[in-house]
């Protein structure tokens, strides 16, 4: 069993890289995918410790892009439209340098931003403050760790209500933050030698819209999209198979992973199992994945 989807508390997630590899190890995983928000910190930490347990560590990366009309990144005009997040994989070559330059650039605007949202939730009469956020996401402080300040100091009833009247994008106290464009995130993973699938497509306005999905789907690959997140936690069977039709008719591979965060994040969904038991991902899924990098290398 693998799980290719998780995340630590380098980003939004509950367990240290330790934590979580000494979890997957305990339940037998043969291989982990840390694919953290836009950093490979968590990978970084991560990888001796999983050597020490044998365990196969995949350098992933959950990137933060934003739909855009031409592969150059510039955001579409007039309304903001939701992130689209795009995963990354095999990063651990030398090409990600230049990737990871951007990512430092990416989280000086992450701080920015939560910089200017404190101001906006103090000026909306939400006594919060950042040293508080801070002190729940130390290492990358993000809109779930405002969500929880908020659900903790009784100013919403639920992590839900707090990105619907405070943090979503088209919220209150919404703050926009600087992102690449969508076909520019594709690009720079796949500049970094890495695998670029779209992750979990449920999440699209458009992911259960056979029609509109098989738009973005097409772009994307023409693009240069490598594949896309067929197995997730939110995914039912009909999702599912939606999804895996699009990625053969289309070319992509199928990735899959759990989606892990750890229960105060994500409350109900288990490292390797997802939902109810939901995921069950055999090693013969990545195998496929390393399938056109091993075509590449050999051609080389």
């Amino acid at each position: 069993m693998i799980d290719l989807h998780t995340h630590t508390n380098q980003s939004d997630g509950d367990l240290s890289p330790e934590q979580l590899v000494e979890a997957a190890a305990g339940l037998g995983l043969e291989a982990l995918g840390i694919t953290d928000h836009d950093t490979l910190e968590g990978y970084d930490l991560a990888a001796p410790i999983a050597a020490r347990h044998g365990l196969k560590l995949v350098c992933g990366i959950e990137l933060s892009t934003r739909p855009s009309p031409d592969p150059a990144g510039k955001p579409p005009a007039g309304r903001r439209e939701p992130s689209i997040h795009i995963l990354g994989y095999f990063l651990d070559g030398p090409p990600a340098e230049d990737l990871r330059h951007g990512l430092l650039e990416m989280q000086e605007s992450r701080r920015k931003r939560n910089r200017l949202l404190i101001a906006k939730l103090q000026s909306l009469g939400v006594g919060i403050t950042l040293e508080e956020v801070r002190l729940l996401g130390w290492h990358q402080t993000g809109r779930p760790h405002f969500a929880q300040v908020l659900l903790q100091k009784g100013y919403v009833s639920s992590m839900q209500e707090a990105f619907d009247r405070y943090l979503a994008d088209h919220a209150q106290a919404a703050v926009p933050r600087e992102e690449p464009g969508l076909h520019e995130g594709i690009r720079r993973i796949r500049d970094a030698g890495g695998l670029a699938s779209l992750a979990h497509p449920v999440r699209l306005p458009c992911g259960r819209d056979p029609a509109a999905l098989e738009s973005l789907v097409r772009d994307l690959a023409q693009s240069g999209m490598d594949g896309i997140e067929v197995y997730h936690s939110e995914h039912t069977a009909s999702d599912v198979e939606l999804y895996r039709s699009l990625a053969r008719k289309y070319g992509l591979v199928a990735t899959g992973g759990s989606d892990f965060h750890g229960e105060n994040a994500k409350p109900g969904i288990q490292l390797g199992s997802g939902r109810n038991g939901n995921i069950s991902l055999g090693y013969e899924l990545l195998a496929e994945m390393m399938e056109p990098r091993a075509s590449q290398d050999a051609a080389a």
